[in-house]
């Protein structure tokens, strides 16, 4: 709800006072029919592939990638498994899915798996999405930008929490469900039995459970496993500056928030303190390995700052300004939110609002407790929010409460955590300079071109980077996109393997002397689509083969099985994606990416839109990002031209 709709409301406003203001329906982003958490006790459970059909589904992915000796062996390796210990531990992953009917059979492997992962999580784990700008330039504005995206955050916490935050519902025929009468039905129909009223509308509610941990959760770093803490009853944010942290209540005694100008003058206190940059700053040991991190942490607790990382790890969220602006310089701005240089980052929260110091914003998020689809939903409501109704505008007075209500945090330090601090930046610096990120970005290409073939936009990508590579290194690796599985109870995601037979045959005809007539090409272009939809479709109803898999591999090392598919080298292979793509395509998002996932891959974040087409390419020196996106460009444009021949 808009709180000012002409500045000349503003001077009677201050008189009056805006704390008086800021209430009831103004803090809540929004005020939804259908309670929050409505569908998820009757969402589908995640179901169990059939064992048969993993089999086959994984001897697909593997068939363009092994010579036919090699998948000869696969194959009856396979077979044997499918028909011997397959068998034994499909079974164990049925009967332990049945005594837990509150979850989903990977929820909490997944969750083991990444707090076990020993490696950093900057670049190897956290993406970053970065915000579009405000199409009001003077509300880019350092302060200005960075109190409009608390507030609107604190909205979204307090919708959230009230259960007036809008349920995530896919809707097949939006025209035909996304509206009241949908809304005023399903919040009738009792929650037992809600999913399936949405059904009937062909709308399919999402999993919200990861919802919750948005908010007040930070990953701890323990020896060999983290664990996730959670502490909702927080009322305060944390704030990093020049490589200090700064921590300020958000939120009142009775958990309203508190007032705009309030915000904005605690905000503007920080900006304003004139202090040389931290010379020892702790942010930067989290982007450390995870052992050594937290062997540091355990030390600095010792020393007395356990209340400090309690307001830490307890904060709703961190915020990090930054004094660096970006301008037009792409590249900048993609490493400041990627990575940055660590001293004014706190990479084991929940998520980071980084703000530059020329307006510039974005998140970047750890990925233990959540994924893509809750930090989106999250993204675009923000900007939607502070775009349209922003609650601090150029002039807007600050309050006059700052110097009390806020603390910079004080951290005690030995000899030696000041030394494995700038051991941590000089080795931080030298990753981050390894690593090199290019970007393409095509106008008139996107959805309309690919409606007009009837080929599916994300097909056209993944069949254009796997052409592309192949060019270049005249082989085919595994690869790798990543699809959520949100439509059911406590889905993560599920793995689409873009590396098809359809594309190798694309790939390969593509660079023929004698290449196919265009007629010939078109035909392949159009399977290779066909068979990315049928993947993408099975990975969204859980049907992909990865996630089965990896259920059934623990299990066979929990009972010492041998002699299986596990210990295939080409199944190990599998697993090192050099290819490595995800998508999150909205109008709120300027740019997203994550590094490489091995040495020698590449990562690829990708957007399609209407008429554009934009990827990112972040690589280590085994690759050659440069080489890369310009392949691309040459090879989306090839296909292009295929499909417009006659």
């Amino acid at each position: 709800m808009v709180i000012f709709q002409s500045t000349s409301a503003f001077p009677l406003l201050h008189r009056l006072g805006f704390r008086r203001c800021f209430s009831g329906k103004n803090m809540y982003i929004q005020h939804s029919k259908i309670p929050t958490m409505h569908f998820q006790p009757s969402l589908p459970r995640l179901p169990i592939p059939k064992l048969e059909l993993t089999c086959e589904r994984y001897l697909a992915a593997q068939r363009p990638l092994l010579i036919d000796e090699y998948y000869h062996k696969t194959e009856d390796t396979v077979w044997k498994f499918r028909d011997t210990h397959g068998k034994e531990l499909q079974k164990l992953l049925k009967e332990n899915d049945k005594q837990n009917k509150h979850t989903s059979y990977i929820s909490e492997a997944w969750f083991d798996m990444y707090l076990s992962l020993r490696k950093p999580l900057p670049l190897n784990f956290n993406p970053m999405l970065v915000f579009q700008n405000d199409p009001k330039k003077e509300y880019n504005n350092q302060l200005i930008r960075t109190a409009n995206l608390l507030l609107s955050s604190l909205k979204f916490y307090k919708s959230l929490k009230a259960g007036i935050l809008e349920p995530e519902v896919f809707h097949l025929n939006p025209k035909k469900s996304d509206n009241e009468t949908f809304r005023n039905i399903c919040s009738k129909i009792p929650s037992p039995f809600s999913w399936y009223a949405a059904f009937l509308f062909k709308a399919y509610p999402l999993d919200m459970s990861q919802y919750p941990s948005l908010f007040n959760t930070t990953r701890i770093p323990e020896i060999d496993k983290d664990r996730l803490y959670t502490n909702h009853k927080a009322k305060h944010i944390t704030v990093q500056r020049n490589g200090y942290f700064y921590a300020f209540d958000v939120l009142d005694e009775n958990d309203n928030i508190i007032s705009p100008n309030s915000i904005l003058a605690r905000l503007k206190y920080i900006i304003d303190d004139n202090i040389k940059p931290n010379e020892f700053p702790i942010g930067v040991l989290t982007t450390l390995e995870r052992n050594k991190w937290a062997t540091l942490r355990h030390n600095l607790t010792e020393l007395g700052n356990q209340d400090t990382f309690k307001i830490i790890d307890s904060s709703l969220f961190n915020i990090c300004l930054d004094d660096e602006s970006i301008g037009e310089d792409l590249n900048k701005l993609i490493r400041i939110f990627l990575h940055g240089n660590g001293d004014n980052r706190w990479f084991d929260k929940s998520f980071s609002l980084q703000v530059s110091k020329d307006g510039f914003a974005g998140v970047n998020f750890e990925h233990s407790w959540g994924d893509g689809v809750a930090v989106l939903r999250y993204f675009q409501d923000i900007y939607k929010d502070t775009t349209k109704n922003p609650l601090i505008h150029p002039d807007t007075k600050p309050s006059d409460e700052a110097n009390s209500s806020v603390k910079r945090l004080q951290i005690c330090l030995d000899e030696n955590t000041k030394s494995e601090i700038k051991s941590a930046q000089n080795s931080y610096k030298s990753w981050c300079d390894s690593l090199s990120i290019n970007a393409i970005e095509l106008e008139g290409v996107g959805r309309k071109n690919c409606r007009q073939f009837n080929i599916s936009p994300d097909a056209l990508m993944q069949m254009s980077f796997q052409a592309a590579y192949y060019k270049i290194h005249d082989c085919f690796v595994p690869s790798y996109e990543s699809c959520s599985t949100a439509a059911f109870k406590h889905g993560r995601t599920e793995t689409v393997r873009p590396c098809t037979v359809a594309t190798k045959s694309l790939s390969e005809a593509l660079v023929k002397k004698n290449r196919p007539s265009n007629i010939q090409l078109k035909q392949l272009v159009q399977e290779c689509s066909r068979v990315h939809m049928q993947l993408t479709r099975e990975a969204a109803m859980g049907q992909g083969f990865d996630r089965h898999l990896y259920a059934l591999e623990l299990l066979a090392k929990k009972s010492n099985y041998t002699e299986n598919i596990f210990d295939d080298p080409a199944y190990e292979n599998l697993q090192k994606n050099i290819i490595s793509t995800s998508t999150l395509s909205s109008p709120a998002v300027r740019a997203g990416g994550f590094g490489p996932v091995v040495e020698n891959g590449l990562g690829l974040g990708y957007v399609i839109k209407d008429e554009y087409i934009g990827t990112l390419v972040t690589n280590y020196p085994k690759q050659n990002g440069k080489e890369f996106i310009d392949c691309l460009k040459e090879t989306i444009d090839d296909i292009m031209k295929i499909l417009h021949s006659k």
